[in-house]
């Protein structure tokens, strides 16, 4: 591309100044040769004239007195009427320019000039045109250079650029060039690579929040079907049966919810539900696991709040913070529900040293992790209850305390009651 830039470029303009030296040329010819027409009948008139003057004065008139009246290069050649023909310079041979004039006194003078004088001047005027033109030629050249290099050099970066994204590198690199057209292929390859990036962000998120979201019912499945295989008791099979499928339903809500998420983290499908179920639900999903390393969860507080979000999002948001005390806490983990103006609020707390100070509401963040985990299981429990309208925070960092709050559908009062079940 560079080679035709400069090519084109040198093509226009020769044609440019063959165009108009030719023309030029043809033009100061014609100037010549008429400038040099009337100088030769100016310089007959002239010596005519002077010629005059010195007869009328009864003054000497040959060719020793008028020698000094002809310029160099021309040849005179003067009339009188009863005398011999006066000649003055070297005649000249070959084509001639000349002029005649006559005075009063019946004089004639005749004037001519080689017509090689004109060639002469003609071909330095063409000598400086051509000169004129090949400085144009030269300057020509460099400035198509200067601009194939303008022009080439954006392109070879842009398709660098689009190499990269090609090969997965998707970083913008936010470079422009000073041509509009180039600019906007700029802009688009940018924006495009800022797509990519969240594209494979989100991607990774989903990979990693399908990850440790399917654990937790993978695990309590898995203790299920262990609890099948132990047992030759046929009630206990069909009861653990019914809770494998429960299990089952749960992966299949998880995986239904993730997918949502991908497609617009803010699409919810809220309702209005009983909080108590979900709550029961979950202890009844955790107490095998608590109690296998000889602790206890509870739960105490208002019943029958009806809250307002999606169901599976709730449990799974409880299931990461009573996961996140089995892993990192100590003792009793209780969940206890109450009632803060239109929000019914579910605290997750237990026994154990809580949040580091230099921590903070930073837990929530990804990557962020007291210990060693993925420090993902809060991060994603915060986006699933604000996908719901719902927030998630730390109340209390040691003990710790969490808070899930969610909008509340108010019951009939005497539906409200204390409980405790353990």
């Amino acid at each position: 591309m560079r080679r035709r830039l400069i090519q084109s470029t040198l093509a226009v303009v020769l044609v440019v100044i063959s165009v108009f030296g030719v023309s030029l040329v043809i033009v100061e010819t014609r100037t010549i040769s008429h400038s040099a027409r009337e100088r030769v009948e100016s310089e007959a008139v002239r010596l005519a004239g002077i010629v005059d003057r010195r007869l009328l004065g009864a003054e000497t008139v040959d060719a020793e007195v008028l020698r000094d009246q002809v310029a160099d290069g021309q040849y005179a050649v003067i009339g009188i009427p009863g005398r011999e023909p006066i000649e003055v310079g070297s005649k000249p041979s070959g084509d001639v320019i000349h002029a005649t004039a006559k005075g009063g006194q019946g004089e004639t003078v005749r004037v001519e000039e080689p017509r090689s004088s004109v060639a002469r001047e003609v071909g330095r005027t063409m000598l400086i045109i051509g000169l004129v033109a090949l400085l144009a030629v030269v300057a020509a050249v460099l400035l198509a250079i200067r601009q194939a290099n303008r022009l080439t050099s954006p392109l070879t970066d842009l398709a660098e650029t689009a190499e990269r994204l090609g090969s997965g590198d998707p970083r913008p690199r936010h470079k422009r060039y000073g041509v509009p057209e180039l600019d906007r292929v700029a802009d688009v390859l940018d924006s495009s690579a800022e797509r990519i990036a969240r594209m494979l962000t989100a991607e990774r998120r989903l990979a990693a929040d399908a990850s440790h979201q399917l654990r937790t019912p993978l695990t309590a499945l898995s203790m299920r079907l262990e609890e099948i295989t132990l047992t030759d008791d046929l009630d206990t099979v069909k009861e653990e049966a019914n809770v494998a499928l429960a299990q089952v339903e749960r992966l299949t809500d998880v995986v239904d919810r993730l997918l949502t998420n991908s497609r617009d983290p803010r699409n919810g499908s809220a309702v209005s539900f009983d909080l108590d179920e979900v709550i029961q639900q979950q202890i009844a999903e955790w107490r095998p696991a608590y109690r296998s390393v000889g602790r206890a969860i509870v739960t105490s507080g208002k019943r029958h709040l009806q809250a307002v979000g999606t169901p599976g999002a709730v449990a799974q948001v409880l299931a990461a913070l009573i996961e996140n005390s089995l892993m990192h806490g100590n003792g009793t983990v209780a969940l206890r529900t109450r009632v803060t103006g239109n929000q019914a609020v579910v605290e997750v707390t237990d026994e154990g040293p809580g949040v580091p100070a230099d921590l903070g509401a930073r837990i929530f963040e990804r990557a962020i992790s007291g210990r060693n985990s993925t420090g993902i299981g809060l991060a994603v429990a915060r986006d699933l209850a604000e996908a719901d309208g719902g927030r998630l925070e730390l109340l209390q960092a040691q003990p710790p305390v969490f808070g899930l709050f969610l909008s509340r559908t108010p019951p009939p009062k005497d539906q409200e009651e204390e409980q405790t079940v353990r």
